[in-house]
């Protein structure tokens, strides 16, 4: 899957946009809005704000940390058993030692990354600064086409660029998840 963003100054636009997007067979949870006003964004009945926990780089941080972690956690295993450390204490300690190094950075990693703006958004930082919204478009290669002939229809959306977009599963548990939402009570 392709994420596709354009920018907007005009809520009501990107508003109609999500609509006929909806209509043409993508649905919600592929279609979101980053915007640094979050109040006029939720005024719009049928706009999807970007989630918090999608906003900000706890989950790319963290693997990040991991992969750290996972470095000092083999220096650390490699030191000791090259100064013949392992030898007199053995390598319990040492491989304690790795396991918790290993939790500290990770921890922090997403530590971190709570702190920073999604990795995909923080080129727009200046577009957001500026009132401007962000409409994001997760699509199929086959949705591709529908995207393109609604966009095209709004003079107003410029297009912004392309990312990597979730994976198509989880893009499926939130559909599925949003469906029973509305059927509760």
């Amino acid at each position: 899957m392709k994420r596709v963003f354009y920018i907007s100054d005009d809520l009501d636009d990107l508003e109609l946009v999500e609509n006929e997007l909806e209509l043409s067979g993508i649905s919600s949870p592929q279609i979101h809005v980053l915007s640094d006003n979050d109040a006029e964004v939720a005024s719009h009945q049928n706009l999807h704000p970007v989630k918090s926990y999608m906003r900000n780089d706890v989950i790319h941080s963290t693997e990040i940390g991991a992969v750290v972690g996972m470095c000092i956690a083999v220096f650390v295993l490699i030191c000791a058993y090259l100064a013949g450390f392992t030898e007199s204490a053995g390598w319990i300690p040492f491989t304690i030692l790795a396991i918790v190094m290993l939790g500290l950075t990770t921890w922090e990693g997403g530590l971190f990354g709570i702190q920073e703006l999604h990795y995909q958004f923080r080129r727009f930082k200046h577009v957001l600064k500026s009132g401007k919204h962000v409409l994001m478009v997760d699509v199929k290669p086959s949705q591709e086409i529908v995207l393109a002939n609604v966009t095209l229809a709004h003079d107003k959306l410029k297009l912004a660029g392309t990312a990597k977009a979730p994976p198509q599963w989880l893009i499926t548990a939130q559909s599925r998840w949003d469906k029973i939402k509305r059927a509760m009570p």
